[in-house]
């Protein structure tokens, strides 16, 4: 029997799920025991032969933190980052594909060989984002059947094993990211209203915040800076984190402060901390705000708002929740592992879909009553120079093709025309967006369509765009005229800019590399 996993790619902590034999998923424990495994990379000086992941990756990082990454998943789609290790240049897809082949080799030793799965990624994470992130589990062994957003994963889990009815807001504050997504939920059936988010919004900031709290303090005692080096700082993110976890428990927490001016003792209030990050959750209420717009209804038309993410423990989350929507947020399951067992749901549900041959009778007992339609997350459209009909000049801006909030699967078409006589190429510019000025929309890649020549202005070029349940993107390009065509499949290249290429390169890299 083929393995079927789904994996949580966090920015703080990564998981992977199973599916049993009757098809319901199991978090599969690392090599330590531990059930979530930090997402950290130690390129240890003394054995370069080897990578560590997890928690000796984050103990390492006070004793060298230069060898070391953390919360790699911020750079996902960055091509302007990365990592400089013994000669060697590792991209955030590289990384994140460490990540992956830890949690990989970890499942196989204990349930055999792990080819299939579904990677979890931020509801609102853009095209370029997504596709790092297939690609890094490509480059990591994996056969990445889709990805599944993060929220998503969240609510299939909470509507599988609890009783979940009507119209839910998924609430999701993790260690990086930040999303809000709306469900209409009717037993084992799900339809996706619309999703807001933010890719740089979590727990990480919120230490941050109190690591600045803490070395205020001791400037004002010492005037002296409590951090002189990269380990220090390493050290004292740490306590920060520990910290903001005492806080969701206690009203203080209490932390010694050992710098180079002298040793401290330090308290820090929860009221202090909520302070402190207030302007973090000012922009989740902003988003929240959206996404109710997007959905058309006001907070009292919420049945219900299901807790995902370790920063909801936070106390203040709850209680604004709370105070805005009338009724307490439900948090009945393991909020750090429901997105990584409803990916192994999701991970079920396409094999089934794909190749239903293959899946065992009892697992697809198990899934048989779930139906889940999820909707495109943002739009795509392209960039044209229409005439305009007040001026009669032509003017750029960005036509959107495919609709944000349209059900999946989606496909949509529409024509186009060259604009001068003789024109032997086009710029094709496939954009994500919601606006038709060029310059706010996100511009995910640019191709050049060459045409015949000799020919007059105006020559019908039809653009199709479709977006699969998958989660993956097809464009279409066709010259009516002469029949050609330009398909784009999108994918990050070597440098991390969206092509056509493949990934293999990455991948034997990463076949060479011991990972522990």
């Amino acid at each position: 029997m083929a393995n079927i996993v789904g994996i949580d790619l966090g920015t703080t902590f990564s998981a992977l799920a199973i599916l049993n034999a009757i098809g319901k998923p199991e978090v599969v424990p690392n090599a330590d025991g531990d059930r979530l495994t930090p997402s950290a990379i130690f390129f240890d000086e003394e054995n370069p032969d080897v990578i560590r992941v997890g928690v000796e990756a984050i103990n390492a990082r006070h004793l060298n933190a230069q060898r070391s990454v953390r919360w790699i998943k911020r750079n996902m789609g960055d091509a302007n980052y990365c990592k400089e290790i013994d000669g060697k240049t590792w991209t955030p897809v590289e990384l994140s594909a460490l990540i992956l082949k830890k949690l990989k080799q970890e499942c196989a030793a204990e349930h055999g060989e792990i080819q299939d799965a579904v990677i979890s990624v931020p509801a609102h994470f853009d095209e370029l984002r997504r596709k790092a992130t297939m690609d890094a589990g490509t480059a990591a062994g994996l056969n990445v059947i889709g990805i599944v957003n993060e929220p998503v994963a969240a609510a299939l889990y909470y509507a599988t094993t609890r009783n979940v009815f009507g119209r839910v807001l998924v609430y999701d504050l993790g260690g990086g990211t930040f999303d809000v997504t709306i469900i209409d939920v009717k037993g084992h059936q799900m339809d996706i209203v619309c999703s807001q988010g933010d890719h740089a919004l979590g727990g990480i900031d919120f230490d941050r915040k109190v690591l600045e709290m803490l070395e205020q303090n001791y400037r004002d005692k010492f005037e002296a800076e409590l951090i002189d080096s990269d380990e220090d700082r390493a050290k004292y993110e740490d306590e920060a984190e520990d910290i903001k976890k005492t806080l969701s428990r206690r009203p203080v927490a209490k932390k010694m402060l050992y710098g180079p001016a002298g040793n401290m003792r330090v308290e820090i209030t929860r009221e202090m901390f909520e302070q402190a990050i207030a302007s973090f959750m000012a922009r989740t209420d902003m988003l929240l705000e959206v996404a109710l717009e997007e959905a058309g209804i006001e907070p009292s038309g919420i049945d219900k708002v299901l807790l995902v993410g370790g920063s909801t423990r936070i106390p203040s989350v709850q209680h604004r929740l709370e105070k805005m929507f009338g009724l307490p947020p439900e948090a009945t399951v393991n909020v750090d592992e429901c997105v990584t067992l409803g990916a192994a749901l999701h991970a079920g549900l396409t094999t089934l879909r794909e190749k239903p041959d293959s899946v065992p009778a009892g697992i697809a007992g198990g899934l048989k009553d779930i139906d889940l339609k999820d909707v495109c997350n943002h739009s795509y459209g392209t960039i044209c120079a229409p005439v305009d009909k007040d001026t009669g000049r032509r003017v750029i801006q960005n036509t959107i093709i495919l609709k944000k909030n349209t059900p999946l699967p989606c496909e949509a078409s529409q024509m186009f025309y060259t604009v001068s006589q003789g024109q032997t190429e086009l710029e094709i510019t496939i954009t994500q967006g919601e606006d038709t000025a060029p310059e706010y929309v996100n511009k995910i890649a640019t191709h050049r369509f060459e045409l015949p020549p000799d020919r007059p202005a105006k020559c019908p070029v039809k653009v199709t765009y479709s977006y699969d349940i998958n989660q993956r993107m097809h464009c279409k390009f066709e010259d009516l005229r002469s029949g050609r065509a330009l398909e784009v499949d999108l994918c990050l290249d070597q440098n991390g800019h969206v092509s056509q290429s493949d990934i293999r390169e990455k991948t034997e890299k990463l076949e060479a590399v011991k990972v522990e």
